[in-house]
């Protein structure tokens, strides 16, 4: 069999990440320029050739729409320039929120972003925690669905918390909390809420107890913090020991880091899928990605299974 070169490729958006995958993957980045016009229109350029090769674009797809865009017309430059084969490599996918008509005369957004991608001719998707993990079937093409609990798991672990309790902020995140609750024999409460509007809570209550445990709120991605601040400030409330979060993606707009800073919250935990001023607040806490990312990147090249990356229990 022949083996391909692989190429890693980064977007101006994602190049702290995508350095740390070079390292752990052992080779240095591809050379490309992202040139602008002067009324800001972009155009990536390869600077080598990468015909034959088996190409990796690391990028985040969050806002502002300038990193979708780049993203697809690094998969378009490469693919027009004979690349055997593409794997968009989308740490955090952006517009995995949309995922669904949840009010008249809204669109899909998810459902957009994957038809661009296919279009610009990726013949792959790598990325980490969907929002929904239905997102995959938007692709008909192949997508490796990476899990960062195999980095949070070691890390709850080697802190030897007791009386461990997982909560879920919302019912949209009961099925990854309940992955963690099985994996430390642990139990699980939920936390109801009711939105107004996006980013705004109008209710929310505890179904469950928490009395005198150490609750881990257990989310996909935290935006304003305004859903895990108050999750963490009820679940107080309700007599818990303390409470901390697990983040896979620090959003982190608008107040957030005022409001984590400000927060029953004693720890947030989080990957580095996007960047994140940990500075601003003194309880996050970043896990590196960067490894993990290199391993699928390695084992989808040479054939292996994604799924052995990952060490929780199924549901």
């Amino acid at each position: 069999m022949v083996v391909t070169d692989v190429k890693l490729f980064s977007g101006t958006n994602s190049r702290y990440l995508a350095d740390e995958i070079a390292d752990f993957y052992g080779q240095p980045l591809g050379k490309m320029d992202v040139l602008k016009f002067s009324d800001g229109e972009i155009q990536p350029e390869i600077k080598e050739s990468v015909r034959g090769s088996f190409v990796f674009i690391i990028q985040n797809t969050n806002a502002p729409g300038d990193n979708l865009l780049e993203l697809l017309m690094m998969i378009d430059a490469v693919k027009r320039a004979s690349a055997d084969y593409i794997t968009a490599v989308i740490p955090y996918f952006g517009y995995a929120r949309q995922d669904r008509k949840d009010r008249p005369r809204v669109g899909i957004g998810a459902k957009l972003v994957a038809n661009l991608l296919t279009a610009a001719g990726a013949d792959r998707i790598m990325t980490m925690d969907l929002h929904a993990g239905q997102i995959q079937g938007f692709f008909d093409i192949p997508v490796d669905h990476l899990n960062s609990s195999a980095i949070i798991l070691p890390y709850i672990q080697k802190n030897k918390w007791t009386n461990l309790c997982f909560a879920s902020p919302d019912v949209g995140s009961v099925k990854r909390t309940r992955i963690y609750a099985q994996y430390f024999n642990a139990d699980m409460v939920i936390c109801d809420k009711y939105r107004k509007k996006a980013n705004e809570i109008a209710e929310m209550t505890l179904i469950g107890s928490v009395e005198g445990k150490d609750v881990v709120l257990v989310d996909d991605m935290i935006d304003t913090g305004g859903t895990l601040c108050n999750a963490a400030q009820l679940i107080m409330d309700k007599g818990a020991k303390s409470v901390r979060a697990i983040c896979t993606h620090p959003v982190l707009s608008g107040k957030a880091y005022e409001n984590i800073e400000k927060s029953a919250l004693s720890e947030l935990i989080v990957t580095n899928t996007l960047p994140i001023e940990a500075e601003k607040s003194s309880k996050i806490k970043v896990l590196p990605v960067g490894k993990l990312f290199a391993q699928a990147i390695r084992n989808a090249h040479e054939h292996k299974s994604i799924n052995s990356l990952f060490i929780t229990p199924s549901v």
